[in-house]
């Protein structure tokens, strides 16, 4: 088409490049080239000046003091998700955006459709789908018996159009499924290129801030796992949840990674079923369920997501290896964390790892990246090299040094509390946690150790 050329636009910058680079030499990001169609722009001229693409707030904006600024009332509207209410904070915030992303198939769309029934009891809703048809949405709806009460449809993906559709409706909630298939008439590129994804998001802010409205928008993500589109993106918005777990396994993880109205370390824990996403009150107790008796390299650790206190289960498998470099390989825990681990034993306990592959692994999908599970990781891959079997009911929480050193770790009583409640009897903690103040807590008994040395000694004495 005449007029148009082909750029290609970096997501983390939007620095722009004729011809595909794989490093940016702006920002410096690699492989973050993506291609895009836009219109040739002719240089300005005195009768023809250069346009600016802006989104005008539509008030006489001057400066304010700031004394006399004032604390705003978010007002919150429960969501009927307990789980997602406490990832948002306490529920959805009166003219916020939250931008919630995820793999195909995950269950965005089945959550979204779940909230509408308990939004629409008291608010209007709006759903904007470029996506599906309406005959498709009403479908899900049925089996997810959603009634649909002040609910309204729109399938469109004009952002325009949606804009008007959004002043004759005056919902109080807006549903955007999702933010890539909408495109502007004003941008001469293709919906959800870099450029699209910017305008029409920023379309969407603009609208929620001055109207008071609440806007729901699903992110698509790329090969790497992140959000598709610049990265400004989420720099614009209020908050981005993660929608993660296995399309493979019933249970859903979501996660705030960014949140102004609340924690962003807060975790929700749901269930997909037939009936759609059911919450899961007690996650610790699913990520125990099915835990092997009696096996080496397996060992339990609490970990803290915001205010809630998890029981995850770390295995680990040292076997020996038949190749001259031995493999490393991780789920759930970071790879970097578990070599410092298995550099630290080799050194100060003079364990053979150099000999073995090592596989390590978090049950249930679960991503732990707290230094308070350093110690249940070591004690794992020590009862996996020896052979030697950690009790069931014994759980370890604690951060070790490069010395070898068990470190103390924040919150100590309010995760032991929980593994009494789920039947651990025994907790290795660290020393330093205890030095002050003994935690009396019944039904449980505390092992303090000073570092890594005692661990050998502590599996001979459990036998």
């Amino acid at each position: 088409m005449k007029g148009l050329k082909t750029v290609y636009i970096c997501t983390e910058c939007e620095y722009k490049t004729a011809k595909w680079m794989g490093k940016c030499p702006n920002c410096g990001a690699w492989n973050s080239f993506a291609e895009d169609v836009e219109e040739a722009v002719p240089a300005p001229t005195a009768t023809a000046p250069k346009r600016v693409s802006m989104v005008s707030t539509g008030n006489d904006n001057r400066a304010t003091g700031f004394s006399d600024l004032k604390i705003p009332d978010y007002m919150r509207q429960k969501t009927g998700l307990y789980e997602l209410d406490r990832v948002l904070g306490g529920g959805l915030v009166l003219g916020s955006v939250v931008l919630l992303s995820g793999e195909p198939g995950i269950g965005k769309s089945t959550l979204l459709m779940q909230i509408c029934d308990v939004l629409g009891s008291s608010r209007r809703v709006l759903y904007v789908s470029g996506e599906e048809s309406g005959g498709q949405l009403k479908l899900r709806a049925k089996r997810l018996g959603v009634l649909g009460t002040n609910l309204f449809i729109l399938t469109e993906t004009n952002i325009e159009n949606i804009l008007c559709e959004i002043d004759r409706v005056k919902p109080d909630v807006v549903i955007v499924d999702s933010i890539q298939t909408i495109y502007s008439a004003s941008v001469n590129s293709t919906p959800g290129s870099v450029a699209q994804v910017r305008e029409t998001a920023l379309s969407f802010i603009n609208k929620a801030k001055n109207d008071g409205i609440s806007i729901l928008m699903v992110g698509h993500v790329n090969k790497e796992g992140s959000i598709a589109g610049p990265k400004v993106l989420e720099h614009m918005v209020d908050a981005v949840l993660y929608f993660e777990g296995e399309r493979q396994q019933a249970y859903r993880v979501i996660r705030a990674m960014k949140n102004r109205y609340g924690s962003t370390n807060e975790i929700g824990v749901f269930e997909m079923s037939d009936k759609g996403l059911l919450e899961v009150d007690n996650p610790s107790e699913m990520l125990l369920a099915g835990r092997p008796k009696n096996i080496s390299g397996n060992c339990a650790v609490c970990t803290l997501e915001g205010t809630r206190p998890l029981i995850a289960e770390i295995q680990a498998l040292v076997t020996p290896t038949a190749f001259p470099a031995p493999r490393r390989t991780t789920n759930g825990i970071d790879y970097n964390r578990m070599c410092l681990i298995i550099a630290v034993l080799e050194k100060r306990l003079g364990l053979k790892f150099y000999q073995n592959d090592v596989y390590l692994n978090v049950i249930g999908g679960l991503h732990i990246d707290e230094p308070a599970s350093d110690l249940s990781v070591a004690m794992a891959l020590i009862s996996s090299v020896t052979n030697r079997v950690i009790p069931d009911d014994l759980i370890a929480i604690g951060e070790l040094g490069l010395a070898g050193e068990c470190r103390a770790v924040a919150n100590l009583e309010q995760r032991v509390k929980e593994a009494a409640r789920l039947g651990f009897t025994k907790a290795v903690i660290p020393e330093r946690n205890i030095e002050k103040r003994k935690p009396e807590i019944p039904g449980i008994k505390l092992i303090p150790i000073k570092g890594i040395y005692q661990t050998l000694q502590l599996l001979k004495e459990q036998e």
